[in-house]
């Protein structure tokens, strides 16, 4: 008699019939085995748009007109807030997204000893970049001299684009109550917290003691929309002696 061991070994073995996958169990065993890989593309898909629509400016409000304020003190927020509201009113929409917004970029340049020399420094760095950019066309300044002086880079009130450096402040810009135009601006009044303290001022009167200056232009680099730019700068320098 054969042992079972030999019935077992010589039995009659029929293959397994292969089974057929519907479409929707073929692709939840697609998915099973490469899920991970089809969400770390998207996520890396999703960043590289985010970056490059990040990199292009895509729906960040680009400004129309830029003013760079170089002084001791920033000035308050409050304040820049409703200087680039009121310039607004007397510009275009110059890039054509339907707004017209202008930027005040403020460079605050105080005492350079100590850690101020080393923050001077940055801010010195940063206002350079802005510069060489021709992002600033506007200028609002504690010191013209000073300023022209060291970066030469002002037109004359005559418009002209001497590069000859101005001997006086008249020849290159002109002081805040020259201009009837930005005397009468409704700026308001701002606030600030000093040592914990609430203090209320008036705008108009602390812009009064600045002065306003546009960019020159020697070389065929210039900013954007120039001829808007010099449009805002005749609008607001209106009725002024210059």
């Amino acid at each position: 008699m054969a042992s079972r061991y030999l019935k077992w070994k010589h039995r009659d073995v029929q293959p397994e019939q292969a089974v057929e996958l519907t479409p929707r169990q073929k692709w939840a065993n697609w998915w099973d085995y490469h899920k991970w890989y089809v969400l770390l593309g998207v996520a890396l898909l999703a960043l590289a748009i985010y970056l490059g629509s990040k990199a292009l400016g895509a729906g960040q409000v680009l400004p129309d007109y830029q003013v760079a304020y170089v002084g001791s003190a920033a000035l308050p927020e409050e304040t820049a807030t409703a200087l680039e509201s009121a310039l607004a009113d007397f510009g275009v929409d110059c890039n054509g997204d339907g707004q017209v917004v202008v930027c005040v970029n403020q460079y605050v340049i105080g005492d350079s000893s100590g850690q101020g020399a080393v923050y001077n420094y940055a801010i010195s760095t940063k206002l350079m970049g802005d510069l060489n950019a021709c992002y600033s066309y506007f200028f609002l300044l504690e010191d013209p001299v000073a300023f022209q002086e060291r970066y030469q880079i002002l037109r004359r009130l005559d418009g002209s684009l001497s590069d000859e450096t101005a001997s006086s402040d008249d020849s290159c810009s002109l002081s805040w109550s020259q201009c009837p135009v930005l005397r009468e601006l409704p700026l308001g009044e701002y606030t600030e917290n000093v040592l914990g303290q609430e203090i209320r001022g008036d705008s108009q009167e602390l812009l009064s003691s600045l002065s306003v200056a546009r960019r020159g232009f020697w070389t065929e680099e210039t900013c954007s929309y120039p001829n808007e730019c010099d449009a805002l700068w005749d609008a607001i320098t209106r009725g002024s002696n210059q």
